[in-house]
């Protein structure tokens, strides 16, 4: 009867260790796709600035017609990026881009001082910014998901119960910075 007992103290102990390690993998899931919903707006935010940049430089010079269609392009490729790591060679493309934008720009005194593009500037600096606050938080989510997945005995559970580690989002050369705004 004693070992009935014991035997079914241990059952009650490892079904409950196997519950509480997968609600906290579904925790950390949870957070990992909030934060990619976070990284998610932002990069929407800043996709959305594009168009309104593009045309007031336009506006300004409109026969630098390959750096505009430069633009165009890569932020079309960026909006349709499938997955994270298509998506951040996207980010790469569309951020060299608008660095040739804004090298353009240098040439048009006018254009730099047009109160608009000022405004679009410093509205793109501040949606550079907290794509870079809102990719770290991701990143960060990511690494504690992907700790939780692979240490034992969550490991266990992870593997039986379909969790699978998620990429981290890498932007080559985003370390150089975001796209550098001059007044």
């Amino acid at each position: 009867m004693l070992t009935l007992a014991v035997a079914g103290a241990v059952v009650v102990v490892l079904l409950l260790s196997v519950v509480v390690a997968y609600n906290g993998l579904v925790r950390r899931r949870n957070q990992v796709d909030n934060a990619w919903a976070q990284v998610d707006v932002q990069l929407r935010r800043r996709y959305d600035l594009i168009p309104n940049l593009v045309a007031t430089v336009q506006g300004y010079a409109a026969h630098e017609r390959g750096a505009l269609e430069a633009v165009a392009r890569a932020r079309a490729q960026a909006m349709n990026a499938g997955g994270t790591a298509e998506l951040a060679h996207a980010e790469q493309a569309l951020t060299g881009a608008l660095r040739g934008l804004f090298a353009v720009v240098e040439s048009y005194p006018q254009l730099k001082a047009n109160g608009n593009f000022i405004q679009l500037q410093q509205e793109l600096a501040n949606t550079e910014d907290r794509t870079a606050y809102a990719r770290q938080y991701y990143n960060d989510s990511v690494l504690s998901y992907n700790n939780a997945i692979g240490t034992f005995p969550r490991n266990l559970v992870a593997a039986t119960t379909g969790f699978r580690s998620r990429d981290y989002f890498r932007v080559e050369g985003a370390d150089a910075g975001p796209v550098t705004v001059r007044f």
